[in-house]
């Protein structure tokens, strides 16, 4: 392993990819490491080799290759305590030539011509020993990542656009990892926008309990406490075991086990916590005054990313839209190439000083405003 890192530390780009697993488990379980530099492709078995090693990389000058990288960040964090220093995410990287979200293998076809080897999407990588089969699957994830970097650099190159693809990839390098901070779990409910007064407090403490026994011991916090069960606390909260107990979503057994690790006293907590104490959901929503504005300049926002070949989300997200709408400084459209491309002319805009047309195709073209009013 040691000579290995070595020879992977000295190249100037190398690719990662991971197999885990975490359907029934609160941390992703790592299960294999595909590696890839200009003299090979490796695979690395996280149940027989200490990865603490694999940190001299990640956090070496090279470049670090991936696709859809988010999950690999985490899971490899987990394991080694580091992410890689620079990245080049080909999935992201793809959005800016007009590609959707594209997957691995409709990627290579595209700008490679080769067909990927298939495999079994739902396989078990903590088996051991990996059949052939598995093998090759996992290598050929890897084995393509450098020509895709090579393609996709080139393309962007050309198009003028491959600084906003590297700025991008740092942004995702640079955001906190996905965990949950407990006091807000209950935002992930589906009802929790619909939960009003006493009940969103009571969803809050809940769902923290739920959260940090769901992390303690290492269960899907569904498990611990299906959402069913979060609501319907957070609606009636019980005071007893047999209250409890009459939670849909709980039996008397899973009943008293909670109650016994601390669920009741959690919902007390719900039910004396002050308003200052409330973390309430993040709201995009803009005033009613603005809805008809930002359905327009959302329908410009879409035709401009498909006339410009990038991926409708990196553009813009309604979310994007609404805090600048918002005049919000930390809106994406407000800062670096999405401000020149959309958000200096959305400004412009928003301040009387354009206005949206259709043109002679049935397309809508942003110009300058005339002041001169059809009707009304």
């Amino acid at each position: 392993m040691d000579e290995l890192l070595a020879e992977i530390e000295t190249a100037p780009v190398y690719g990662f990819d991971t197999e885990f697993h975490r359907e029934r488990s609160y941390f992703p379980h790592l299960a294999l490491v595909q590696l890839v530099w200009p003299g090979g492709v490796a695979l690395v078995d996280p149940y027989r080799v200490d990865l603490t090693g694999l940190r001299r990389v990640l956090e070496g000058p090279g470049l670090g290759v991936a696709h859809a990288a988010e999950q690999d960040l985490e899971v490899l964090e987990l394991a080694c305590g580091a992410k890689p220093r620079r990245l080049f995410d080909t999935q992201l990287a793809a959005g800016f030539l007009g590609l959707s979200a594209p997957s691995l293998t409709t990627l290579v076809e595209h700008l490679l011509g080769q067909r990927l080897a298939k495999g079994d999407r739902l396989t078990d990588w903590t088996r051991r020993p990996l059949s052939a089969e598995q093998r090759q699957y996992a290598a050929s994830d890897a084995a393509h990542l450098l020509d895709l970097h090579r393609a996709l650099v080139a393309e962007l190159d050309r198009l003028g656009r491959l600084g906003w693809a590297e700025g991008e990839c740092q942004i995702m390098l640079s955001r906190p990892s996905r965990r949950v901070e407990p006091d807000e779990a209950w935002w992930r409910l589906k009802e929790a926008r619909q939960l009003r007064g006493q009940s969103r407090a009571v969803a809050q403490t809940v769902g923290a309990w739920r959260e940090r026994r769901a992390a303690a011991t290492d269960r899907p916090a569904r498990f611990v406490l299906p959402d069913l069960a979060v609501v319907a606390i957070a609606q009636r909260p019980p005071t007893t075991v047999d209250e409890l107990a009459g939670v849909r979503g709980l039996d008397g057994r899973r009943a008293k086990v909670a109650a016994e690790a601390g669920l009741l006293d959690a919902v007390r907590a719900g039910l004396e916590l002050g308003d200052g104490a409330l973390r309430q959901p993040p709201s995009d929503q803009i005033e009613r005054r603005l809805r008809p504005v930002a359905t327009l300049a959302g329908a410009w926002l879409a035709q401009r990313a498909t006339e410009l070949r990038i991926d409708g989300p990196l553009l813009a997200t309604r979310a994007d839209l609404h805090a600048l709408l918002r005049d919000s400084a930390e809106s994406r459209l407000a800062n670096g190439w999405r401000r020149t491309l959309v958000g200096e002319p959305l400004r412009q805009l928003l301040a009387g000083e354009g206005a949206l047309a259709v043109g002679g195709h049935g397309e809508l073209v942003l110009e300058a405003r005339s002041h001169r009013r059809i009707a009304g």
